[in-house]
């Protein structure tokens, strides 16, 4: 799918880290951006800053990104393309000390970060396989779901978080079997280590030494990079149903 000024993107946690990025690369290129996000101030301010639209919108309530899809449709149109990127990352051992690991921190994780995801997907594919096809190919859209190489690597203290985009990862292939006679692709991105809001609180020394852990680059991931993969997803058609590690070949070890 080529990138024009007539191409829509949503982008779930576009106010900040990798799906802010996502959201200024896809501005850049040209496209309208519309941004999902909890934190209303700086989904406003991102959204001003790339001439997007926002709406505040909680991922893991599907009324909330239904009234999501509704503000941002009457701005842009039908999206073409839905990069989910919002989520979180608590750590909690599976039991503890005694203490088993707290089940509503697990749910609200698994809320989040899987069922989150599952929302905004299901709802932008019910309106993308309706739309009009944009290539001779009959593409009608794609689908971006962010995982993470903690589901494959995952770490002590990750047992939520690494079932949770264990559950990303697992959700690709069948979500782009069920539309592949709709035009639309599903793809995931697992991220390794990236530079992002919360691990630019880190001191610089706990930056560096996790970067150092990367075969090559030997470097925390930029933002930019991971929005580059994403623009080219779109952009090569052959892509569809697959997750791809960017991570620069590190393996997690235990901790």
């Amino acid at each position: 799918m080529q990138i024009t000024e007539n191409t829509v993107v949503v982008v779930s946690g576009g106010a900040s880290g990798l799906g802010g990025a996502v959201a200024r690369a896809f501005a850049e290129a040209g496209a309208k951006v519309g941004i999902f996000d909890l934190n209303e101030e700086a989904g406003q301010a991102m959204a001003a800053k790339i001439g997007g639209a926002f709406a505040k919108v909680d991922v893991s309530d599907a009324d909330s990104v239904a009234e999501g899809f509704k503000t941002l449709r009457a701005v842009h149109g039908q999206e073409h393309v839905m990069v989910n990127c919002a989520g979180i990352a608590p750590a909690a051992k599976t039991a503890s000390k005694g203490v088993a690991h707290d089940a509503a921190l697990y749910a609200k994780v698994i809320q989040v970060n899987l069922i989150g995801s599952f929302n905004c997907a299901s709802q932008a594919a019910a309106g993308m396989m309706v739309a009009e096809p944009v290539t001779a190919d009959g593409e009608r859209g794609v689908i971006i779901n962010t995982a993470s190489i903690a589901a494959f690597d995952g770490q002590i203290g990750q047992l939520a978080y690494a079932a949770s985009k264990g559950g990303v990862v697992g959700m690709t292939l069948p979500m782009a079997r069920d539309m592949m006679r709709d035009g639309v692709r599903v793809m995931t991105i697992a991220p390794g280590i990236f530079r992002t809001p919360m691990l630019e609180g880190l001191p610089q020394e706990v930056q560096d030494s996790l970067g150092a852990q990367v075969p090559f680059p030997s470097r925390l991931g930029d933002p930019a990079e991971y929005a580059a993969m994403a623009r080219h997803i779109v952009e090569n058609s052959m892509l569809n149903g697959e997750v791809i590690r960017l991570d620069g070949a590190i393996r997690m070890a235990p901790r």
